[in-house]
């Protein structure tokens, strides 16, 4: 009860001189094909940081003014106890809370409609359910789609006052949060330590997975989002698992796993298929581990995160010209965004209640700094962290090294590398697929740490070591 009062009393500190109301929308069971076969539950997470009632349906008002704050809900009938059993009642659940008052579900709507009829704010943040969205929409007379967050710009609807806040609080960590997302990353190695184990020829990939996340479910909520688990490391988003493990290949697995408090974790590793990295595996492979070290030993207070990101991106161009891919000179070719070539995608982002942590507050808001924007370079414009970090924020660490076809293709179609690509070697590389690394890291008032208790292998001889210890 004291955790969630004193969140929305800073929340309220925050907001000082905002007149209204904020409101906080819980989500509801989602059905599946019908209502009684529903998808998992999972409730929203800003709910969860500032009520923590882990219940469907669910509401609540912070009235600015007057500093009364109403949780509301129905209590179950007879017709639903007889399927759930017991449960607590809202008042109950409201005053663990630390909430002041409760009512009805329905007694949301009259609230934010009688608050609107006199002239009154109300506050609220971007939604991410369609339930959600048709429900405030309604309220405020708007269609659903004004709700949504849009993209990277967040919900230009949304009380911009109660975001800046929201984020300001959930960018840092307290101590209990921390124990929680080291436990996350306890049970994230404990399913890539399955995984890796088991990685044999011609196993399917859909085996692995079933394991690995056999075990998330045995020890957490579940997954903290689909798993990727593919020999075509270059395809970002790869959730088809239906392939035979093939000699030669690199298995690329991205998987986290979400605890039962809904705290996420967030690993890649890369694999050899057969236990040992051939040479081209291994040059490339060796570049994105310095990479992730690079970046881990810049991580401190007051270091912006989109220099860590240039950092990488600087050595991967170093070693690359090493191997004869490119050419040229190498702040020339930083500047003018060549690593996005090799990796499309930003060098981490924030992580906490959510994998993607509150992005659907609009990533520009909870991954920018006021006096930051956001580049254009492919690459480099995919960042979603890119603040000057401090004490108790908690980020990934991802670099990797892709070749992707018809990217490749593209920028050798338009010119895009303006003559530093040598095309006819990266050629040989088409087939190779790609490689990630990400570790999950707690900026700390010293430097920075990995979360969770040990770190999975990544140095090429300790991920070989390990997979032959795992025969």
């Amino acid at each position: 009860m004291n955790k969630y009062s004193q969140r929305r009393s800073r929340l309220r500190g925050l907001l000082d001189g905002q007149k209204g109301i904020v409101v906080f929308i819980g989500n509801v069971d989602s059905a599946a094909q019908y209502r009684d076969n529903g998808y998992k539950w999972r409730q929203d997470s800003n709910w969860l940081y500032f009520y923590g009632i882990d219940e469907p349906r669910f509401a609540a008002i912070m009235d600015l003014e007057s500093g009364s704050d109403t949780v509301y809900a129905d209590d179950y009938d007879i017709d639903d106890i007889i399927w759930t059993g017991p449960m607590p009642t809202v008042a109950s659940l409201a005053q663990g809370a630390g909430a002041t008052a409760s009512g009805s579900y329905s007694a949301f709507s009259d609230a934010v409609r009688a608050a609107l009829a006199s002239g009154r704010q109300v506050h609220f943040l971007p939604v991410s359910r369609w339930y959600n969205a048709v429900l405030l929409s309604s309220l405020l007379g708007v269609a659903p789609a004004d709700v949504f967050s849009a993209g990277k710009k967040g919900c230009p609807l949304a009380s911009e006052a109660l975001v800046r806040a929201v984020v300001k609080m959930r960018l840092v960590k307290d101590a209990d949060e921390i124990e929680l997302l080291d436990r996350a990353g306890d049970l994230g190695y404990k399913m890539h330590t399955i995984a890796r184990k088991g990685i044999r020829l011609g196993r399917i990939e859909q085996e692995i997975v079933g394991a690995m996340e056999g075990a998330v479910l045995a020890g957490g909520w579940g997954v903290s989002f689909a798993t990727i688990l593919t020999q075509h490391g270059e395809i970002f988003h790869c959730h088809s698992h239906d392939c035979p493990i093939e000699p030669g290949r690199l298995l690329l697995i991205d998987a986290g796993a979400e605890s039962n408090e809904h705290y996420a974790s967030d690993h890649t590793r890369t694999y050899p298929t057969g236990g040992r990295f051939t040479p081209r595996q291994r040059d490339i492979y060796q570049t994105v581990y310095e990479c992730n070290e690079l970046a881990f030993d810049m991580i401190k207070p007051g270091v912006s995160y989109r220099d860590c990101h240039l950092a990488a991106a600087r050595h991967m161009i170093d070693n690359l010209s090493q191997l004869g891919l490119v050419s040229g000179d190498l702040d020339e070719a930083v500047a003018d965004g060549l690593a996005g070539l090799f990796m499309p995608h930003g060098l981490g982002h924030n992580m906490g209640l959510d994998v993607h942590d509150m992005e659907d507050l609009g990533e520009d808001l909870v991954g920018y700094d006021p006096d930051q924007t956001r580049s254009s370079q492919l690459g480099l414009g995919s960042l979603r962290m890119a603040r000057r970090l401090e004490a108790g924020n908690v980020i990934t660490d991802e670099p990797g090294i892709y070749f992707i076809p018809d990217l490749i293709a593209q920028w050798k179609r338009c010119g895009t590398d303006k003559g530093r690509v040598n095309y006819s070697k990266l050629e040989q590389y088409l087939d190779f697929g790609g490689i990630r690394l990400e570790d999950d890291v707690l900026v700390t008032p010293e430097g920075a740490r990995r979360l969770g208790g040990a770190r999975l292998p990544i140095a090429p001889d300790e991920v070989e070591e390990a997979m032959a210890n795992d025969k």
